[in-house]
């Protein structure tokens, strides 16, 4: 992979990480299209670094809501930022128990199945198609909520079913607010991406290579640039419940999708 490659992935991951359109199944289509033959493991250890650079944005963007839930972490006691992070926790649940369980099948999906993601685009438009014809509402993320959104974000660890439009799909569906949903959405899923990093760091499995340095961090860069910009675009699109225009633009992808792998 060359520079400019890198480049545009990353832009391409900070943009689709949140925007609900999933990151996963738009790096493999331009992975596809660059004629990257990289094997599963490799291909998602750069997808592992690019997420990992998303979720640093999502740091910047909520930074004084991650302070608060802090703050009111160390006054250890049953308050507002407490039960938040119970439910965040919860939310993790599905996702890790699934990552656990089948990790290899995961990996061997990150290697240009192009008909898996141009499908599972098509679960996305439906998904966002539906959330945007909800009623708004003032509800907060109750504790089960978390759950049923957990279990969104574990089915969206495929590639095509868009992570943040899949959460806050469910979320909206469920009569959680729209804005706190996506602000659940953005923050629920940092966890579990930084200690994704730290577990195949720490495992061996992410091994950098001098000759991979400076592609990996040009990517990097490029995400949290891109990631920075589009989460603060998706959080004003959700709260004008906008999602349907998302749910064409996947609906057309994936059809693009589903076409070139049958016949190219």
């Amino acid at each position: 992979m060359d520079l400019l490659e890198a480049i545009i992935l990353g832009i391409i991951q900070g943009l689709t990480e949140f925007l609900p359109v999933s990151s996963s199944g738009h790096l493999e289509l331009a992975k596809a299209i660059f004629g990257d033959t990289s094997v599963p493991e490799e291909s998602l250890t750069f997808t592992v670094v690019l997420h990992a650079a998303t979720a640093l944005s999502t740091l910047v963007i909520f930074r004084k809501e991650v302070l608060e839930i802090f703050q009111g972490l160390f006054q250890f006691k049953w308050n507002e930022q407490t039960k938040f992070s119970l439910k965040i926790v919860l939310s993790m649940i599905p996702a890790v128990i699934i990552g656990l369980l089948f990790e290899e099948q995961l990996e061997s999906f990150f290697g240009g199945e192009i008909l898996l993601v141009g499908c599972m685009l098509l679960v996305t438009a439906a998904l966002l198609l539906l959330a945007d014809k909800a009623k708004n509402t003032t509800k907060n993320v109750s504790f089960s909520n978390s759950i049923i959104i957990g279990i969104s974000q574990a089915i969206a660890m495929l590639p095509g079913i868009s992570r943040s439009g899949a959460t806050i799909s469910t979320s909206v569906l469920l009569g959680v607010d729209r804005t706190k949903a996506a602000r659940f959405s953005f923050l629920m899923v940092v966890p579990l991406i930084f200690g994704k990093v730290a577990k195949d760091l720490l495992g061996g499995d992410i091994n950098f290579q001098n000759s991979e340095a400076l592609p990996l961090t040009a990517g990097f860069i490029a995400a949290f640039v891109s990631g920075l910009l589009a989460c603060k675009w998706m959080i004003s699109l959700v709260k004008k419940s906008k999602l349907s225009y998302f749910s064409l633009y996947c609906a057309i992808v994936g059809l693009l999708a589903i076409s070139y792998s049958l016949f190219f």
